[in-house]
Parts: structure tokens; sequence; C-alpha cells
């Protein structure tokens, strides 16, 4: 009876294994997990969305660089007033009927910063005054004053080119950050999948010790029966067969929740089923020189880019800083021809010339030190910014040198426990022949058993443990030593921004 309820439960177990796997929809690999991630995955698509505000408000800053003509149309109007008149010392009631149009084209002018606009306008009158002797005066007349009119500001910097600079400076640095959160990605996933992978090896060899306790069971099964050896050695067969059904059911276990935290990664629906494959087992041996990983590094890492225009912000800022309570002024400038009659096609019959400039200065006094205290505090800001760019070079190179000794560390660790498990397999073989011939109890059978598992579990490790490190010194250099390329980490920005 105990027999039939181990088989049937490991039947069942088995059954269920066997279903996961058989109703896999999608065999991942990592590259194709990259790819649905970066459609899919929510960070990815915040950092997505970030990037191509900043492209659309670069986009608009750009396009108010150009002429924009803007029309106000005033179809009808009407008012009467009642005034008095100083020079003729009596009240007078004025009626004004007006009908006019606005047209105006306005560029800004990028290298000075300035302002020019070309203004017409256009309209019709009547107006007419009654008095109180009973006298009135009408007028009805069209007119048109054209004027070209400039603005320029003076003594100060150039503000509506900082702005389009800074928005340069928000564009590149969204890109960077979205290439930044793929790499992050890429090695969160890479972790994920090989943890899913470690888990299917992890059940995989859980199922091998279950046939090899199986035919342990059935051997001392067979032994007891014959009288050859003592029942207690069934008792521990039983307690071994247990145990690695139990250990089959837990790494089963493992394996579906390993997946439903790839696919949530992932961006996937937790009902899909998946699969994975990687390749662990080609440990190419490869000879990297550090000092060309580090060049690679300081010519491609995007994070010292940040701090480049951390830096360069920065020096804008001061720029800002230093215009407050600052010596500036403005000069306009306004050049026009007006013209009226009462007939349309006679308006410029008798024009009139309207220039008119005006000169303006603002001049600060005191400010009891404000502007001097907000200078040196950019200017700590800036060295803390020059700081920062020199701490990122030297954590970058550290960080590179650390991980090409790991990497020839796993490398040797990954030689070691190639013999460790080849010797583990021969020894298990050997005892196996032992245990037939009665001359090893069945904990003592167990416990090779667990070390052959063992080492085939920490060789699938270190291999998965050198991959890891492997992905990091491509991100942590950009550069592809396996392939011996430089690593894009994004497409183009144009293509990412392009609905």
């Amino acid at each position: 009876m105990i027999i039939r309820k181990l088989k049937l439960a490991f039947s069942l177990i088995f059954c269920m294994g066997i279903s996961f796997f058989s109703t896999a929809q999608r065999v991942l690999s990592i590259d194709l997990a990259m790819d649905i991630a970066e459609e899919f995955n929510p960070n990815m698509r915040t950092s997505k969305l970030t990037l191509e505000r900043t492209h659309f408000s670069l986009q608009a800053q750009r396009a108010g660089l150009k002429p924009v003509f803007s029309m106000t149309v005033n179809p009808f109007g009407y008012s009467q007033t009642r005034s008095f008149d100083n020079r003729l010392s009596q009240w007078y009631t004025n009626s004004r009927t007006t009908s006019d149009t606005r047209l105006t084209a306005s560029v800004p002018f990028l290298p000075t910063d300035g302002q020019i606009r070309i203004v017409n306008n256009f309209g019709w009158t009547e107006n007419r005054s009654a008095f109180n002797d009973g006298s009135s005066n009408s007028n009805k007349a069209f007119s048109n004053n054209l004027s070209i009119q400039i603005d320029q500001p003076l003594f100060t910097y150039n503000r509506l080119k900082m702005q389009l600079d800074q928005l340069e400076f928000d564009y590149e640095n969204a890109g960077i950050s979205y290439a930044l959160q793929r790499l992050n990605l890429e090695t969160n996933i890479t972790g994920q999948f090989y943890q899913v992978y470690m888990a299917v090896n992890q059940l995989e060899i859980s199922r091998d010790a279950l046939k090899n306790e199986e035919t342990n069971y059935q051997i001392i099964t067979y032994k007891v029966e014959a009288d050859m050896s003592p029942k207690e050695e069934l008792y521990q067969a039983e307690v071994n067969l247990a145990s690695a059904q139990s250990m089959v059911e837990q790494n089963t276990v493992s394996l579906s929740n390993l997946y439903d935290r790839l696919k949530q990664t992932l961006g996937m629906p937790l009902n899909e089923e998946i699969g994975v494959t990687a390749n662990i087992d080609d440990i190419a041996p490869l000879v990297v020189n550090i000092d060309d990983a580090v060049k690679y590094a300081m010519a491609s890492r995007m994070e010292l880019r940040q701090r480049e225009i951390s830096i360069e912000l920065a020096e804008m800022q001061m720029t800002t800083v230093k215009a407050m309570n600052e010596f500036s002024g403005n000069v306009s400038l306004s050049l026009g021809i007006a013209g009226d009659n009462e007939r349309f096609s006679n308006v410029y019959e008798m024009p009139i010339n309207s220039p008119r400039v005006a000169i303006s200065f603002s001049i600060p006094i005191f400010d009891w030190g404000q502007r001097k205290a907000r200078i040196r505090a950019q200017q700590t800001a800036q060295t803390i910014a020059q700081l920062q760019y020199d701490e990122e070079i030297v954590s970058i190179e550290l960080a590179i040198r650390q991980t090409l000794r790991q990497l020839e560390n796993y490398r040797t660790q990954i030689s070691i426990s190639e013999k460790n498990v080849e010797n583990s397999q021969r020894q298990y073989e050997l005892q196996q022949v032992r245990y037939r011939e009665g001359e090893l109890t069945g904990l003592q059978m167990s416990q090779y058993q667990q070390q052959l598992s063992s080492s085939r579990i920490n060789l699938a490790q270190q291999k998965i443990n050198y991959k890891n490190t492997l992905l990091t010194l491509k991100i942590a250099t950009l550069y592809d030593f396996e392939k011996d390329e430089p690593v894009l980490p994004i497409k183009e920005l144009t293509s990412l921004t392009t609905r």
C-alpha cells in the first residue's frame, strides 16, 4: 500500500511538471525577452513618454523661432459719449462707428534675443459730433497704418538662446535616461532570466535525483523481500524517496513563481505560458586589457555625458543668477507709414511717416548683498557638479577593474566545478554498486546523491555568475568583447519619439 501511494504521488507530480512545460506557448531567449520588455515594461514606457515629452517641447521651441502670423478682426464697434470741449466751452455728443483689422507678423531674432514685428492696421471709421447750439460735424474715412517694429534688449544675456539650449539638454538627458533605463532593465531581466533557467536546471536535477531514489527504492525492496537487508533500510529508502518527491514539488512551485515575476517585468499577461532557453555552456576565454576597457568606457559611458550636462546647466544657472539686479536696457524702434481717406483707393494719397524710438535702462542701486550671496551659492553648486564628474570617472574605472578580476575568478571556479561534477558522478556510480551489494546504508547513499546534485547546481550557478559578470563588463564599458564591437544601448532618438 505504501509503495502504491508513493508511485501514485510521483506520477501526479511528474504529470504536473510535464503539463507545465508542454503548455508553454512561447519559448523566450534573452534577446526576445528584451524586445518584449522594451515595448511593454512599465518603467521603459514611462522613460519613453518622458523622452517624447522633451522632444515635443524642443520641437515647439524651435517652431517658435519661425515667423508667427496672427490676425485680429473687429467687424463692428459703436460708442456714444457726452464730453465737454474746453476750447469752445460747451458740451457735445460724440458717436463713433468703427470696423478694423490688425495683421501681425512677428519673428524672434535668435542671435541677439531681439523681436521683429511687422504690423498693419486697416480700418474704417464714422465719427459724428453734435453740439448744444445745434451744429454738428461728421467724418467717414478709411485708414491704414503699416509699421515695422524692433525690440532689442541691451547689456544682458540671450534668454531666447538659453531656453533653446536648456530644452536641447533636457532632450539629450531624457535620451540618456532612457538608454540607462534600458541597460538597467537588461541587467534585471538577465538576472531574472538566469534565475528561471537555474530553477529549470534544479527541477531537472531533482527529477534525476528522484529517478535515482526510485531505483534505489526498488533495489532495497527486492533485497528486503529476499531477506537480504533489514526492514530499517526500506524505511530509510521510503524517507529518501519522499524527500526527493518533495524536492521536485518544491522546485516546480518555485519555478512557477519565478516565471510570474519574469512576466511581470516583461509586461506580459500572467496567464500566458512561457519557457526560457539560454546557452550557458559557451564559456569562451577572453583576454581583456584593463586600459582598453577603461578607454572604451570613458569614450562611451552616458553617465559621464550626464555629468557634463549638469556642469553646463550649472554654468547657465550662473548666468541667470548674475542677471539678477543687473544693469540692463532696451531699445524699441518703429518705422511706419499711415494714411487715411474717404475713398479706399486713396488711403495713401497723403501718407504720413510715423517713426518712434524709445530707450530705457534698468539701474540697480542696492540689494543688501542678495546678488553676491546667490553667486557664491551657485559657484558652490558648480564645484559640486565638477566633483561629481571626477568621482564618476573614478567609480567607472574601479567597477571595470573589479569586474575583470571577478571574470577571471569565475572562469577558474567553473573549471574546478566541472571537475567536481565529474568526480561526484563517478563516486555516485561506484557507491551505487556498493549499495546494491549491501555495503552501504540508504542514508549514506542519500548523502552521495545530495553531493552529486549540489555539484551540478554549483556548476550551473558558476556559469551563470560568469555570464552575469560578462554582461556587467559590457554595460560598464559599452563594448561587447565577445563580439568585439561597441554596444548601442538604444536606437536613434528620432525613431523612438516618432509615433
